[in-house]
């Protein structure tokens, strides 16, 4: 039995949709996580693959990137945010989001090799209230974006931030394996997902409870969401872990 994690946020509704719907594997165990969650149980052996937040990577002792599919974005992602009252240049504290790990160290990057500002870093807690009223700057990732957003006065989108830094796509997340897995098991596997994402609408049809009644999920799943990993991306989640090293984050 080969154990599963995806991240239970929209943007991975394609890929529920392929594991569960395609016919393509049998004999698996799907857990649905939060980003940070999936990162830990992947680190300690937990799962056998997981789409996961590539700022783990280094901490991995073994790893392969099993599927030609990723969670990225070309441009503005929407769903990874600075949010602040205040513009970049004066912001003092930035509260981090729990559920993150690559979108938190994303910020630091753009802090200090884009943005060029030294702020604090707070970590927030799960029964924090993220408003303008009691937190001045925050970095929200994931569904939570969707209620947020629009209550501050500044926000800055992370993957367009970083496009304009690098003139690169960014990669939140990529499927990994920490272990050897059978050619003919990844090569269902990378079937499974490619019939996901080539299914947008059926997905959203078939996850309804994932897309907040506000939000175009179909706009939002085919223009900020970007599934496929590519070379461009590929080189923009090379030079993200290089910064990482670098900059000893």
């Amino acid at each position: 039995m080969i154990t599963i994690s995806a991240i239970s946020y929209l943007n991975t509704i394609p890929f529920l949709y392929g594991l569960q719907h395609s016919g393509q594997l049998s004999n698996f165990d799907l857990n649905l996580d939060v980003p940070s969650a999936c990162a830990e149980k992947l680190i300690n052996n937990k799962i056998d693959i997981g789409i996961v937040p590539v700022a783990i990577i280094p901490f991995l002792e073994y790893h392969e990137i099993i599927s030609d599919y990723c969670i990225g974005a070309n441009d503005a992602v929407k769903t990874v945010l600075l949010v602040s009252n205040k513009p970049l240049h004066l912001i003092e504290k930035i509260y981090l989001d729990y559920d993150s790990r690559t979108s938190v160290q994303l910020v630091k990057v753009l802090a200090k090799n884009f943005w060029k500002i030294d702020p604090v870093w707070e970590k927030l807690n799960k029964d924090d209230v993220v408003s303008p009223e009691n937190i001045d700057s925050a970095v929200l990732i994931g569904d939570k974006t969707f209620y947020t957003a629009d209550k501050y006065f500044y926000v800055y989108d992370l993957a367009l931030e970083w496009k304009r830094f690098t003139n690169l796509p960014f990669v939140f997340a990529c499927w990994i394996a920490n272990k050897p897995l059978p050619e003919a098991f990844k090569t269902n596997f990378n079937n499974a997902i490619k019939f996901g994402v080539e299914n947008i609408q059926k997905a959203i049809a078939q996850y309804p409870e994932k897309a907040p009644k506000h939000i175009d999920a179909l706009d939002y799943l085919t223009n900020n969401v970007n599934f496929i990993l590519d070379d461009k991306k590929k080189e923009g989640m090379k030079l993200f872990l290089d910064y990482l090293k670098k900059d000893n984050l």
